[in-house]
Order: C-alpha cells, then sequence, then structure tokens
C-alpha cells in the first residue's frame, strides 16, 4: 500500500476498514517480546490519553493568553502532537520497523522535553501529561523491540 492510497481513503469508513485489516495481519505476523499486550489495549490507553493531552493544551494556550508559558511551549506542544498523529500513518503506510522506531523516539522526545518545561510553568499540564509519557515510554520500549525481533 502506498501513501496516496493510503490518503485517498483515509477518510472513508471502508478505506479506513482495508487499512486496519491489512496493519492488523501484518503487526499480527512480527515477532513481539513478552510484554506486548493484546492491541485492544491500545485503544483504550488512547482513548484515556488524548482526553488527557486536549485538556493540557487548552490549558496551555489559557495560560499563554495570561503570559504564564511562552510560544516556544505551545509550538512545542503543537509539534508533539504533529509528531504523533504523525506516527499512525508511518506505521500503517511504511511498516518499516526502523522508520517507525525513529518516529516514536522523536514523539517521546519532544514529550520529555515539553514535560522538563511543564513542571516548571505549570504543574497542572504536567500531571495531565504523565500518563501520556508513561504510554509513551511504554511503547517507545515496545516499538524498539519489535524493530529488534524483527
Amino acid at each position: 500500500m502506498n501513501f496516496l492510497y493510503w490518503f485517498t481513503h483515509q477518510f472513508s469508513y471502508t478505506g479506513d476498514m482495508a487499512s486496519t485489516a491489512q496493519y492488523a495481519g501484518w503487526y499480527a505476523e512480527l515477532a513481539k517480546p513478552f510484554f506486548a499486550p493484546p492491541p485492544w489495549l491500545f485503544g483504550v490507553a488512547w482513548g484515556i490519553i488524548y482526553p488527557l493531552i486536549a485538556i493540557a493544551l487548552l490549558w496551555s494556550i489559557y495560560l499563554f493568553f495570561k503570559k504564564r508559558v511562552s510560544g516556544g511551549f505551545i509550538a512545542l506542544f503543537v509539534a508533539n502532537i504533529l509528531l504523533n498523529l504523525s506516527f499512525t500513518p508511518i506505521l500503517i503506510v511504511t511498516r518499516d520497523n526502523l522508520l517507525i522506531s525513529l518516529s516514536i523516539l522523536a514523539v517521546l522526545l519532544s514529550l520529555v522535553w515539553l514535560q522538563v518545561l511543564a513542571w516548571k510553568k505549570t504543574k497542572v499540564v504536567f500531571w495531565l501529561l504523565v500518563p501520556y509519557v508513561l504510554w509513551g515510554t511504554f511503547a517507545t520500549i515496545l516499538q524498539i523491540s519489535i524493530t529488534l525481533l524483527n
């Protein structure tokens, strides 16, 4: 599957189902470490984490207008979200474990940087993003392990 195919079908139900089914088959065939969770757990985790990210971003924007966080903080937050959102297309389209590992590592590094700044500026954002950091760390270790096993 190439990027153009994925992109043109991403926003339709049947295209999404086809992408998901093709990815699920590929993922099922990969060697995984003993600590790999069942696939359904990813949906549960992100179903909790994404609302927390949204709340943290909204709070950060509020703090930006109150001049308590900088535009750089907001830019880093948005960059992290964009890196996060680019992970799935990279995963589904390329199926290149090394590239996927680099992508998730970029997400985690930008998130850790964001957390260092958040600790100094806003403990609310810091604590809202703790589940994201924990899951992101686990997911990064899992992906690097999958890369090394395959």
